[in-house]
C-alpha cells in the first residue's frame, strides 16, 4: 500500500513553464517510479480556490521511508545538471514528507484513477495547531465530524489524515474530488462553517497555523484526466 506521500509545492516562471513541464511529465515523474518502494505520482496546478498559486507535486510511496533512502538531501547531491538546471527553475519551492495517519473513501471513491493515483482534483492543508488541546479538539473534529459526513459527500473520492516526517507543518489533509464542479458544489458549502464561531469546524480550524500555500486546490495536470 502507499502510506507516504512527498509533497513538493513551487511556482515556475511563464517564460521557462512549457519547458519546465515537457521535461518533469516526460523525464523526471518516470525516473522517479522506476525507484524501489514509488507507487504512484501525480502532479496538480494550483489557483482553483485556496490561498494557494503554482503547482504541487505528490509522490506515493510504501512508507515515508520510501523517500528518505536515499533522502531529498542525498539526492539533491547526486543530481545530474539537467536536473539541476530544472530544479533551479522552482520559485518559492517547499516540501514535506508525510505518513497516513488514516484514510477514508469517499461517495465516489469508485472514480478515483488510475490505480492508486490521487483523484482529478484535490485539496491540500499544511498546517501546525498551537497547542495540545486545540490538536485535541481537531483530532475529534476529524473523527466523529468530517471524516463521517466525507464519506457520504457526492463527488468525494476520498480523504486522507498526514503527519509530517519532513517539514516545517506537523499536519496535513488531503481531500480528493472527482470534479471542480463536484467540489465546489458539494464541498465548499461545508467550509462557510469556519465561520461560524457556534460550529465545531468555527471553534478549531481558525486556530490553525497554515502554510503560505495552504491550504490549495488543485486540478490534475499528469496523469491527464
Amino acid at each position: 500500500m502507499d502510506h507516504g506521500i512527498w509533497a513538493i509545492w513551487y511556482d515556475i516562471a511563464a517564460d521557462s513553464k512549457a519547458e519546465y513541464l515537457n521535461w518533469f511529465h516526460n523525464v523526471h515523474i518516470p525516473e522517479k517510479l522506476s525507484r524501489p518502494g514509488y507507487r504512484w505520482a501525480a502532479h496538480y496546478q494550483l489557483g482553483h480556490g485556496g490561498r494557494g498559486v503554482g503547482f504541487v507535486a505528490l509522490f506515493g510511496g510504501d512508507s515515508t521511508h520510501t523517500f528518505l533512502n536515499p533522502s531529498p538531501g542525498q539526492l539533491a547531491t547526486r543530481q545530474s545538471p539537467e536536473t539541476k538546471r530544472f530544479i533551479g527553475m522552482r520559485l518559492n519551492a517547499a516540501a514535506g514528507i508525510f505518513a497516513e495517519e488514516i484514510r477514508i473513501n469517499g461517495a465516489d471513491a469508485a472514480q478515483r484513477s488510475p490505480g492508486l493515483t490521487t483523484a482529478a482534483v484535490i485539496q491540500i492543508g499544511n498546517f501546525n495547531a498551537p497547542s495540545p488541546q486545540v490538536e485535541d479538539d481537531l483530532g475529534g473534529w476529524y473523527a466523529q465530524e468530517r471524516f463521517p459526513l466525507l464519506t457520504t459527500l457526492p463527488g468525494c473520492v476520498g480523504t486522507r489524515k498526514l503527519l509530517a516526517s519532513v517539514g516545517l507543518y506537523k499536519h496535513a489533509i488531503l481531500y480528493e474530488f472527482t470534479s471542480l464542479a463536484a467540489r465546489d458544489k458539494h464541498y465548499a458549502p461545508l467550509e462557510a462553517q469556519s465561520h461560524d464561531p457556534a460550529s465545531w469546524m468555527g471553534r478549531v480550524v481558525p486556530q490553525l497555523l497554515h502554510a503560505p500555500y495552504s491550504p490549495a486546490v488543485g486540478q490534475r495536470i499528469w496523469p491527464v484526466v
